[in-house]
């Protein structure tokens, strides 16, 4: 027989029930309030910390202002860049050559200074740091007269110590350090160090991915990537400690083959190999593109040797005819690709690439942008791309890529067979690994290069080290709520199961 509840009963079953799913919402409403508070606090200050980094590339200089939350200065992931101001006229490497150039150069080194007072508070000049790092133009200046490198770079120093920020040096990079800091660069900005999990403790993000770096500069071109043994040791191979955590990566630099310096030696080789060296035939400019250089615009570069005969006036005309074998060809043939194994290129030990993902960056990018990609493609799609782009005449191509100046535009057919051939032929990216290449300008707004992890590292802000970071609720706090309200949670759930349990029976 089917019990009888008095007036009563129910009311005080309802009133249970009730209380039951009030408990159960304010413990859900507690549990994620505290979670949400924990994680993701947004502290409402003006206060910001800044800093700049001035890349003085072989082709061009670039001022960066970067600025973070002054309390967070040890947490990943929130640095960004505040203002990106590319300096007039070619790199500093130039210098001290043309008078109305370098007169030039400062005028826009010193507007791009003068703007960044202007956004950075008058109260946080002093603690803003400044760097200048010089990349391989000014290593091969360097290299061919010392002198006037030094004195180059000994003139910049004055006039940024003589600025309002905290001055802290202008030097020459190795091509090691550029690689590397290209490497934290890409890794930081994509939050690859560390994350916050709910206990508020700095953890490694799941499965620890990192994520390879390739930057073509005009001058040289770096690789860096991390091995996955460990143990791994040699001449290329370096361990850093990032936030407690030990990385073995592999970098390695290039000089003389980034985009500019390699298509002089492509150019060098087409003169060489002609049998008239003042009327040449350039099977990588698109046919009916002409242009006449000087032989020293040429062969006046330490990473060319320059011929028996060299004469630095001597003009020589260059005559497109849109040949991609021919292009592809010469292009090659500035490679050494057989003198060993398990390298890429000239003799270079090199791991194996695969199988981990890559961002390619700097002129990669502005190459991939050129042919008509972006992002990630296929290898058939970048070669068939290649072909296309290098088969237009001038006049179709002007027409189709009017929005290149004409400046760049005339290269980029040798650019995108250099490009195919550096990746393939040298670092021996195949049709699977190639899928894993991302050819991208930025990263969440923040240009990718080496400045930003330069900053990084140079100023500490990415210690050896992983810290507790300080919130509002302390950790034994956190986790007593926690676990009193899942617990009450709990309680709550499986009374409402009873409930419903009983109610059909």
């Amino acid at each position: 027989m089917r019990k009888v509840h008095t007036h009563s009963e129910e009311m005080a079953c309802k009133f249970g029930t009730y209380l039951a799913f009030f408990f159960l919402l304010a413990s859900l409403a507690v549990i994620i309030t505290i979670s949400v508070i924990q994680g993701h606090k947004r502290i409402f200050e003006s206060r910001l910390k800044y800093g700049i980094v001035i890349d003085s590339g072989s082709s061009r200089s670039t001022v960066y202002l970067y600025q973070w939350p002054a309390e967070k200065q040890n947490n990943t992931g929130v640095v960004s860049q505040t203002l990106r101001c590319m300096v007039t006229g070619p790199g500093i490497s130039d210098m001290l050559v043309d008078d109305a150039q370098d007169k030039q150069s400062w005028v826009s080194i010193k507007e791009c200074m003068n703007n960044i007072t202007k956004i950075v508070p008058a109260d946080q000049h002093n603690s803003t740091i400044l760097y200048l790092g010089a990349t391989a133009g000014m290593r091969l200046l360097h290299s061919q007269n010392e002198s006037k490198s030094n004195e180059i770079l000994r003139n910049l120093q004055n006039y940024l110590q003589s600025l309002p920020f905290n001055f802290q040096n202008a030097s020459i990079m190795s091509g090691h350090d550029e690689g590397l800091y290209g490497w934290i660069t890409v890794n930081y900005l994509m939050g690859n160090f560390l994350e916050r999990n709910i206990w508020n403790m700095w953890v490694r993000p799941a499965g620890g991915k990192m994520v390879g770096s390739m930057d073509l500069g005009g001058a040289s071109t770096q690789i860096a990537f991390t091995l996955p043994d460990p143990n791994a040791r040699g001449k290329d191979i370096v361990q850093v400690s990032l936030y407690g955590y030990e990385y073995n990566i592999y970098t390695h630099s290039f000089l003389c083959y980034g985009k500019n310096e390699a298509e002089k030696r492509v150019l060098a080789a087409l003169v060489k190999n002609s049998e008239n060296a003042t009327h040449v035939t350039n099977p990588c400019f698109n046919l009916g593109y002409n242009m006449s250089v000087s032989a020293e615009s040429i062969f006046g570069t330490e990473c060319i040797d320059t011929p028996a005969d060299y004469d630095p006036k001597l003009m020589i005309t260059l005559k497109g005819s849109s040949d991609n074998v021919a292009c592809r060809d010469v292009v090659q043939s500035i490679f050494d690709l057989t003198s060993c194994t398990n390298c890429s290129f000239n003799g270079v030990y090199q791991p194996s690439v695969g199988p981990g993902d890559f961002l390619a960056y700097a002129g990669f990018f502005y190459t991939a942008q050129a042919v008509g990609l972006k992002g990630i493609s296929q290898l058939d799609q970048w070669n068939s791309s290649t072909w296309e782009f290098c088969s237009w005449d001038w006049p179709t191509l002007k027409l189709k890529k009017g929005w290149i100046t004409e400046k760049y535009r005339k290269s980029y057919c040798y650019s995108a067979h250099y490009v195919q051939t550096l990746l393939v032929n040298g670092y021996k990216f195949n049709k699977d690994t190639w899928k894993h290449i991302d050819f991208q300008k930025q990263v969440h707004n923040t240009s990718v290069g080496w400045s930003l992890g330069y900053m990084l590292h140079t100023s500490n802000m990415i210690p050896a080290e992983a810290k507790l970071v300080r919130l509002p609720i302390a950790n034994s706090l956190f986790g007593g709520l926690l676990f009193l309200f899942t617990a009450l949670t709990i309680v709550s759930v499986m009374f409402l199961i009873i409930k419903a349990v009983r109610a059909c029976y």
